[in-house]
């Protein structure tokens, strides 16, 4: 397979650490599926040569925290102002009755296509809308338009086998499933789809979606316990509100990082979305487990929970990502919008060198794919997976930029996306998906929205 040299660039962000995580390049050199060369490279008899200039080139980011059913779901009026715990009620669970099969499919594309032109290449989507008796293939769905677009798919496997207190009239589309028939779903699902390497284009990874409010407090070690043996991992949403933390202390006597430790919800295999809300004992358990944070700002924000204190748990030795959490509760939903979150509010509360854009840029690719188990991804060096994103600053918005290594995160805004490749197939193309129709797609996601309202 010909090579392709990507000459010329301004600056490399790599997803590294510490001195590491900038690369001088001026090229970067793709062969097969990897990254073969960084550096003064010499063009090779054949090689396709893509000019850089005015470019810099970060790892694909890697969002390890979705709900793409939630694409057709923005800015509902119902929600809008509303805090978690009522949203929940209000949006995510009222309009689980419309998600039909059509429905899914067309907010999946939307989500994907926002997230691969925001120069992402990894998704991992926390879809918990099954129940019993369900007319379609959820799992496969998903699968299928993630391969449409290229990127790594690692379906976060959700749902509920109880009714929590605070849903008002579900709908029969939110009933839950039995544990049995959650684990077995599960079981089927890893035998089609889960491919265990560190360069995997599918994984699975059991995630009921609340430790505390969507499963029996008995059911959650045969849930640790049988993840373990499939050998796929834990996730779940954590600690997002402060009423977490009011509902573990009142009725658990603990915490709620003790109560995830005291069931065998803690260790390497684990990762939360949110973990807003912590005590400083709990950071320290997450940090000594290895259990790693989705952190989801945008969302937070959004929702009024908080602030993570991920730079906290990054400081300790912790395991930080980061996740665009569901366009119900964050209408713009793609990673460098979120990288840009990240790295303005950790400043805002906790002062200006709180949190770098190098820093942000670890925590949303190489960061993610260590939560993932894709050891291969998530950073520009020579053997890894050709997962990377060229960002053009030939635009207003970068004039006078001093540092143009920066430009993507710190200037915000709809950054250019030159080309996307994911395991080195070029999947953008000067700002475009090949074959991808947006006017449609546009189309009829307005449908579907006027269907959603009409009914």
């Amino acid at each position: 397979m010909p090579s392709t040299l990507i000459s010329n660039a301004t600056a490399l962000i790599t997803g590294l650490a510490g001195a590491a995580a900038r690369h001088p390049g001026p090229d970067l050199r793709i062969e097969a599926n990897r990254i073969t060369a960084i550096g003064k490279l010499e063009r090779h008899p054949g090689e396709t040569v893509l000019d850089a200039t005015d470019c810099v080139i970060y790892p694909g980011w890697v969002n390890t925290h979705h709900h793409l059913f939630q694409s057709l779901l923005k800015g509902v009026p119902a929600g809008i102002n509303l805090q978690l715990v009522p949203w929940l009620s209000a949006v995510p669970v009222a309009y689980r009755r419309h998600i039909t099969e059509d429905m899914l499919r067309c907010a999946a594309r939307i989500g994907i296509a926002e997230l691969v032109l925001s120069g992402c290449t990894t998704v991992a989507d926390h879809h918990y809308a099954y129940w019993p008796g369900m007319p379609y293939d959820a799992s496969r769905l998903l699968f299928e338009v993630a391969a449409e677009f290229g990127v790594r798919f690692v379906l976060l496997r959700g749902g509920a086998t109880k009714v929590r207190d605070s849903d008002l009239n579900p709908p029969p589309e939110a009933a839950p499933e039995t544990l049995a028939q959650f684990l077995a779903a599960v079981e089927r699902d890893v035998q089609r789809f889960h491919q265990p390497g560190g360069d995997a284009m599918r994984k699975v990874v059991m995630s009921p979606t609340t430790p505390t409010w969507s499963v029996a407090v008995p059911e959650l070690k045969e849930f640790a316990r049988a993840a373990r043996a499939m050998g796929i991992g834990l996730h779940s949403h954590m600690s997002e509100s402060h009423d977490y933390v009011t509902f573990c202390r009142d009725v658990h006597g603990m915490r709620p990082i003790e109560f995830c430790e005291r069931h065998e919800w803690l260790g390497r295999d684990v990762f939360y979305a949110h973990l807003v809300h912590l005590a400083p004992h709990e950071i320290g358990l997450l940090a000594d487990s290895g259990t790693g944070m989705s952190h989801c700002p945008q969302s937070n924000c959004r929702l009024g929970s908080g602030i993570a204190p991920a730079p906290a748990l990054d400081a300790m030795g912790g395991r930080v990502s980061i996740g665009v959490d569901g366009a119900a509760s964050n209408e713009a939903a793609d990673m460098v919008s979120e990288a840009h979150a990240a790295w303005l509010v950790h400043r805002a509360r906790d002062g200006a060198w709180s949190t770098t854009v190098e820093g942000v840029v670890r925590w949303g690719t190489a960061g993610g794919a260590d939560l993932l188990g894709l050891g291969e991804v998530g950073t520009l060096e020579v053997g890894k997976q050709a997962d990377l994103a060229v960002y053009s600053l030939d635009e207003l918005r970068y004039a006078g930029l001093h540092d143009p290594a920066v430009g993507p995160v710190a200037a915000a805004g709809a950054a250019r996306l030159k080309h996307l490749f994911s395991a080195g197939r070029s999947i953008v193309r000067d700002g475009v998906i090949p074959g991808f129709d947006a006017p449609a797609l546009l189309r009829e996601a307005r449908q579907q929205v006027r269907r959603i309202a009409a009914a």
